[in-house]
This record gives structure tokens, C-alpha cells and sequence, in this order.
């Protein structure tokens, strides 16, 4: 399964399309650090003592998607993805035996597909209960935005190391 192209974000768009054009943007890109690498290279940490892999960095962001766009925004009573490894909730970043890329891209993707769903219909401005407040659909893509960039950074950096591979 390949990325689908990944589109710089209009120069000249309203709120809503610049944050949804800049989330998908790190998205693809964090999907395009892993094309046409092996279930090996994929489980391949960047430098030791991390154990942050790219197989790993799409699990964490199946995750956060679930977390964010389900769980918080729309109160789903759904769990985590992925099991609390020994020392509490990883986020997924942990190799779980038998898991392999071909099974979390297409969790990861339907749990994008979950988020763009949940969002459709709400404004920005609109809230969720939150930590004992409420929190706006702009302040989710915005975190979420910042999360994907900082992966996509960890992802440069692991892919590099793998293969030799930069830019994208």
C-alpha cells in the first residue's frame, strides 16, 4: 500500500483547511518515511539506547489519532490501541510480538479516516469534556499537528539511519 501524495497546505486558506491541510500533510509525510522499507528495517531503532522505530512511530500515532479525535473529542468508551507495556501506557512506541507494518498501516489509516468522520460536522470552536474542562476541536488539530511534526522528526532520523535516505 503506497501514500497518497502529499500535498503542500494552501498558502491562502481559511482556519479549518490550513489546520486539516497541515495535519494531513505530516501524516503523509510520516507514510512516506516508511515506503519501501522491509518489516526489518521498519523495526529498526534510530540509535541506542532509543527503541524508537518506525514501525513504532506508526503505532504511537494509531494511538493518538484513537486518543484524541475518539476518545476525547467524541467520548468513545474505546481503549487504547495498544497494550500498557510493564512500565505503564507506552503509546505504542513498544515492539508488541507479531506486530508487523502490514497490520498498522491499516489500523493507523482507519483510525484517520475515524478522526476526519468525528470532525466533519464539528466547529472548531466547538468542545469536549477534557481533564476537567473542555477543549476545542482547534486546540486537538493543533496539538496534533505538533505531534506529527515532532514524529516526522524522529522519523527523519530513523529512516536516515536505516538506509541513508533524507528529505521526503
Amino acid at each position: 500500500m503506497s501514500s497518497p501524495e502529499r500535498l503542500m497546505p494552501p498558502l491562502d486558506a481559511d482556519e479549518r483547511t490550513s489546520l486539516e491541510s497541515w495535519l494531513d500533510f505530516y501524516r503523509t509525510t510520516l507514510a512516506q518515511k516508511c515506503e519501501g522499507l522491509t518489516e526489518d528495517q521498519l523495526s529498526a531503532p534510530a540509535a541506542a539506547p532509543s527503541q524508537v522505530t518506525l514501525l513504532g512511530l506508526v503505532r504511537h500515532a494509531a494511538d493518538v489519532e484513537r486518543t484524541w479525535f475518539r476518545r476525547v473529542l467524541a467520548q468513545e468508551d474505546v481503549d487504547p490501541i495498544h497494550a500498557p507495556g510493564p512500565d505503564g501506557h507506552d503509546g505504542g512506541f513498544g515492539p508488541a510480538e507479531g506486530d508487523t507494518y502490514e497490520k498498522a498501516l491499516p489500523l493507523w489509516q482507519a483510525e484517520i479516516d475515524r478522526a476526519r468522520e468525528n470532525c466533519a460536522s464539528r466547529p472548531l470552536d466547538g468542545t469536549s469534556p477534557f481533564m476537567g474542562g473542555q477543549v476545542t476541536l482547534r486546540w486537538i488539530y493543533t496539538h496534533m499537528i505538533g505531534e506529527y511534526a515532532r514524529h516526522c522528526g524522529h522519523a527523519d532520523l530513523v529512516r536516515e539511519h536505516v538506509d541513508g535516505r533524507t528529505g521526503v
